[in-house]
């Protein structure tokens, strides 16, 4: 008989129980991602103030014991009581889930945290968060633990603790607003300071300071003038002066108790008059009226022993932003879009007696783009809506990419005799990644209450953005690649050459799309002659030795097993393909010889699937004639056939360097060094060890030194080789260092050499 389900089986989770219980519904995950998503809300929280217009200054303090703190000399949250819940603003704001001031229309008309749970999500995922407000001339402070307001024992208030005795305020009674101080009448602010819970984040979350780096910096290329300072604590560097701007509590000894039931009540306080307000210590921002707050910090932030501080603030918007992406050189200077329309949508509307009722109203979409194209063949588009980043782009890059594409084909078609483009080959046709290629562009919108495709916020999803988006764009790009605009008919003559280039070479990569298909075996004869295959029928297990020069193809003949083991031969080093064109490359033997023996094709037509062996190693001379072909090598594999690297199908082979042949009673055996200092320790170890060898060492100055033996004991032996597999965690920095390593631009990796030659190791390299 099967168990009885009633209604006692159900579960009602309360409040923030929900939030702990399912965690990765708000945050993601609970790894890295979701631990630094949670500094995200806290800190998109202090720069809707700066949409607002309402702070100026935000300060980030990693403290020395992993809590964070993110302060503002924004509005502050309120304090007063919210009539429904009769709670104080904090406690609705920290504890409510979807709750705040961005459901409506007045206090916030663009602003990136909209669903209402960000900050109550974490305070329920931390193990304590302490919040301070500055408002009315004092400063209000509420702590809690889990989600729960209450209030700690802290055995040194100036080094609060998670660990520290917590009395928890009794259930369904409201938490009052500690009194810490005096401030200024026109001061307000807000601090929050949390400690993430162990309990909710696994093993491998680990916080990422360059992440939070990359984050600050974005948001003040989109938010100009905004600073936004990062402290820190855990590395000690020189003080920063610009810090002693930031304000100072009152201190006070008047007593704060406590009642049995956890609440806390002011034990005198008096409310600071208008004099207080006159004797504060002034700084040099409150001669303008409109910026009277004073900077907001952290308390450790208030000594003189400041850690390392970062301080970021720019002026020029999207402009810097496309500026600061830019690599290579440039085709066109930065082109700017801007403009404002509106439109209607029917949103829910909360009245004055809670409910909701559907209503009809005028949006505005604001628009500021701004792109160039380079020299290169990567595409960077980053799109924002407020200050949101959305990865998956959405409407506003639809929009934004479908008037470039039929702006650049109506230019194409008016230019056609200059670009000697033949209208009448249907063939002939611009499409988008032509376009994209070398194109730097940075798409932001601000809208009131955007419809994002879930918490994590990676797709902008309202419609109406799109058609806005796109106008905007048709109007003003369209003036600028016609050259209609004053001084850009220059520029767009290069854009249009480059596009057109782009064209043509992706025509002529499809023609060869037949020749650099998978081969079989029947096809064989149609590979290039100095291929030597493998049998067929091992596509699991079959490896391509990419081989440097003749001599060592010789020996790699008899060291490899035939059954699995293919050798390619090249002629010392290939085209750099990174500062050549595609046709260019095509065209160069070496290079089209190793795509048409991979066989999965090239570019946007690669398909790993096709690729006719499971591993590709780059057999090349343990010296730097060989590092640098292997280099050249990795720049073709990832510019025309990243996925092999993606999937983790590339190594380089490590052929030793000396050979040590041991003597006496262990005569016959041989060891083997990679390293002159590899070679020096273990030398010293025989000699410890009393193991006789000979004094004549042999140094391999190449692959073609060696014994077939010894080259398949070494390097092509499954059973006794080393591989090093080539990575690629991060697609965006790779393309950075690839275009700084072999690019153009000789200045920025001379200085690259310079800055690290002294940190070089040795180890790193191919990795």
């Amino acid at each position: 008989m099967a168990e009885r389900y009633s209604a006692k089986d159900l579960s009602v989770l309360e409040g923030l129980d929900a939030v702990r219980k399912r965690p990765g519904m708000y945050i993601g995950t609970t790894d890295s991602q979701g631990l630094m998503h949670c500094l995200w809300e806290i800190l998109d929280n202090s720069v809707d103030e700066a949409l607002a217009g309402a702070c100026t200054r935000i300060v980030v303090t990693l403290h020395r014991d992993g809590s964070i703190e993110v302060a503002d000399n924004g509005r502050g949250i309120p304090v007063d009581v919210e009539p429904k819940t009769g709670l104080t603003g904090v406690e609705v704001v920290l504890t409510k889930l979807h709750a705040g001031a961005k459901f409506g229309n007045a206090s916030y008309n663009a602003a990136g945290g909209l669903h209402g749970v960000g900050s109550s999500v974490v305070n329920a995922l931390s193990s304590r968060l302490d919040v301070e407000v500055d408002r009315d001339g004092v400063t209000h402070h509420m702590a809690f633990h889990q989600g729960h307001p209450g209030s700690y024992d802290d055995s040194d208030p100036t080094r609060p603790s998670p660990d520290s005795p917590f009395h928890r305020t009794r259930k369904n009674r409201p938490t009052p607003l500690d009194v810490l101080g005096k401030v200024g009448r026109r001061t307000t602010g807000t601090r929050i300071r949390y400690w993430a819970d162990p309990e909710i984040f696994n093993e491998t979350a680990r916080f990422s300071y360059q992440q939070l780096i990359d984050r600050v910096r974005q948001t003040t290329f989109l938010v100009p003038g905004l600073t936004i300072v990062v402290i820190d604590e855990q590395i000690q560097e020189t003080g920063d002066d610009s810090l002693d701007e930031m304000r100072e509590v009152d201190s006070s000894d008047d007593p704060v108790t406590e009642r049995d039931d956890g609440d806390v009540e002011d034990g005198g306080k008096t409310s600071p008059d208008d004099s207080d307000d006159d004797e504060r210590p002034r700084s040099d921002d409150d001669a303008d009226p409109r910026d009277s707050r004073t900077d907001a910090a952290p308390a450790a932030a208030r000594t003189a022993d400041h850690r390392r501080v970062e301080t970021f603030q720019h002026t020029g918007g999207v402009r810097d932003f496309v500026d600061f992406l830019s690599t290579g050189e440039p085709v066109s200077d930065i082109w700017h879009i801007s403009g404002r329309d509106t439109y209607r949508e029917e949103t829910q509307s909360v009245g004055s007696n809670g409910e909701l009722t559907a209503q009809e109203v005028t949006r505005e979409c604001g628009v500021d783009i701004a792109m160039r194209w380079t020299n290169g063949y990567d595409t960077t588009i980053r799109s924002f809506v407020n200050v949101v980043e959305t990865p998956g782009g959405g409407m506003h890059v639809d929009g934004f990419l479908q008037a470039v594409a039929r702006q650049v084909r109506k230019a194409v078609e008016a230019n056609a005799r200059r670009l000697k483009v033949n209208l009448r080959d249907s063939a002939v046709r611009v499409e988008r990644d032509d376009i994209l290629a070398g194109l730097v562009a940075v798409v932001t919108v601000r809208i009131a209450e955007p419809q994002f495709q879930g918490q994590t916020k990676d797709v902008l999803g309202t419609a109406p953005v799109r058609p806005i988006v796109s106008a905007i764009t048709d109007q003003q790009f369209g003036e600028m690649i016609f050259g209609s605009r004053r001084g850009y008919k220059e520029q767009s003559a290069r854009v249009l050459d480059k596009i057109v280039g782009e064209m043509h070479a992706r025509i002529q990569a499809r023609r060869t799309k037949e020749v650099t298909r998978r081969k079989n075996a029947l096809e064989s004869a149609s590979m290039p002659s100095k291929l030597s295959d493998c049998q067929p029928g091992n596509d699991d297990i079959a490896e391509l030795f990419i081989v440097e020069g003749d001599s060592a193809l010789g020996t790699a003949k008899a060291a490899r097993n035939s059954r699995f083991q293919a050798l390619l031969p090249i002629r010392g080093k290939i085209l750099n393909v990174q500062k050549a064109s595609v046709s260019q490359m095509l065209s160069n033997k070496e290079c089209s010889a190793i795509i048409q023996v991979v066989g999965a094709g090239s570019g946007p037509g690669f398909d790993i699937d096709q690729a006719r062996y499971h591993k590709i190693i780059m057999m090349t001379d343990a010296d730097v004639d060989g590092a640098h072909i292997r280099i050249l090598l990795l720049t073709l594999f990832y510019r025309y056939m990243r996925g092999l690297i993606e999937d983790g199908r590339v190594y380089a082979a490590v052929p030793p360097l000396h050979r040590i042949a041991l003597s006496g009673k262990r005569k016959g055996e041989f060891l083997y060094t990679y390293s002159d200092d590899e070679l020096a320790g273990k030398l010293t170890d025989l000699r410890s060890r009393g193991i006789d060898f000979n004094d004549d060492i042999q140094r391999y100055k190449g692959l073609g030194e060696m014994d077939a033996d010894q080259l398949a004991d070494t390097t092509m032996d499954p059973r006794t080789r080393m591989l090093r597999r080539i990575r690629m965690e991060d697609a965006r920095a790779a393309s950075g260092v690839f275009d700084l390593l072999m690019g153009d631009n000789v200045p920025p990796r001379k200085q690259f050499i310079i800055d690290n030659a002294d940190d070089f190791d040795r180890s790193n390299i191919d990795t």
